[in-house]
């Protein structure tokens, strides 16, 4: 025993199994390109901006969400894009695993590696700094900045029409008839659903904006597929306004805790066109400035606001970025254009047209039980 215990340890097969297994280990925990692309999925963080990444209508843009798409396209994944509140939060998710890149032009960082775009990726994800240093180019960037400008500024809808088809017989469109059938559905004036129309599309059944909202209420593919529209039947009138009359009534819904009447159309349209997340945020922002959230003149300022970093940095809101000029004055066009329909327009006489409901005492009004503004 005692010869046995002065026996030298055999230091190569020591060193081999401890090898091994420290090998076996690393690869275990190793997440690189080969992983990414066996789960089908590249997670990219960054910061909410407009340069960046932010949701419109059900949509990512910004460049850098369009860069990382891009990349992600090129090896064959989708793209999960995530959203930190500070660089701080982003170096944490990275170091930790959480996600595979950062996307945002970042200064070097220790225990990081830059590339492409000024992305950061840890250090031991060598294959994935070789596949993005292979994909990226500053004629790719241009490519992506220069296709999305052209969208734009090729966007059909801005082609100008008449605000009204006829004015001295109180037509407003073509598909007044369309209008006030689904409006009815939904206890709508059909003339604040035609200024809506008209502030899409300007009553084009083609039209096709530069987010890629489709038809003459610019129905989002993503949306119009969550409502069971057939892509197909997207740019048919009757089909677009029923979709358009159907994602409005979910709005009301989930607005359900603003007083109905016309004290909620506002926060509708401004979802219709903004997200309803978003204009939860404005709200959250109204709240916790002391104003009344349930009140749209008080919301209506942090809507604007929350184009600027100050405001959608905000812990309290979870939605980031928002073209808030856009959403704002949205609002307020359809608002406008809706008071000058009602001292306009008149009813199409139409058989396929409902028969109006019940009027009360009151010959402007008509009540109607979980209506969002009826006539």
């Amino acid at each position: 025993m005692l010869l046995a215990s002065c026996q030298p340890k055999d230091n190569k097969s020591t060193s081999s199994v401890f090898s091994t297994s420290q090998t076996e280990d690393s690869l275990s925990t190793e997440y690189d390109l080969y992983e990414i692309e066996e789960s089908g999925e590249l997670i990219a963080a960054t910061l909410s901006g407009p340069d960046t990444y932010f949701e419109f209508r059900g949509r990512g843009f910004g460049l850098q969400y369009d860069l990382a798409e891009d990349f992600s396209r090129s090896i064959g994944v989708r793209l999960r894009m995530e959203v930190a509140h500070d660089t701080t939060e982003l170096l944490k998710r990275l170091q930790s695993g959480d996600v595979d890149l950062i996307a945002m032009n970042m200064p070097q960082q220790e225990g990081f590696v830059q590339c492409g775009p000024g992305w950061l990726i840890n250090k031991s994800t060598t294959l994935l700094c070789q596949s993005i240093k292979e994909w990226y180019s500053s004629e790719r960037k241009n490519s992506i900045v220069s296709n999305e400008q052209s969208k734009a500024k090729h966007e059909t809808r801005r082609n100008p029409r008449p605000v009204m088809l006829n004015a001295a017989t109180g037509q407003i469109s073509q598909y007044d008839a369309l209008l006030q059938k689904y409006a009815s559905e939904i206890g709508w004036d059909w003339r604040l659903l035609a200024a809506q129309c008209y502030q899409e599309s300007a009553f084009d059944p083609n039209a096709v904006s530069w987010a890629g909202a489709q038809g003459l209420m610019q129905i989002m593919p993503s949306t119009a597929k969550l409502l069971g529209v057939d892509e197909g039947k997207i740019f048919d009138p009757e089909t677009n306004i029923k979709a358009a009359v159907q994602f409005i009534r979910n709005l009301n819904s989930t607005f359900s805790d603003i007083p109905s009447g016309t004290s909620r159309i506002p926060y509708i349209l401004a979802a219709y066109n903004g997200g309803a997340n978003h204009v939860r945020d404005a709200m959250a922002l109204a709240r916790k400035n002391k104003r009344n959230e349930r009140l749209w003149r008080d919301v209506e300022p942090y809507i604007l606001l929350l184009s600027q970093p100050q405001y959608y940095n905000d812990p309290i809101c979870r939605s980031g970025y928002l073209r808030g000029s856009e959403t704002y004055n949205y609002v307020r066009d359809i608002s406008d254009r809706w008071a000058k329909y009602r001292g306009q327009a008149r009813r199409v006489s139409n058989a396929s047209t409902p028969t109006p409901a019940k009027k009360s005492k009151n010959p402007t009004e008509v009540r109607r039980p979980d209506s969002l503004l009826l006539e």
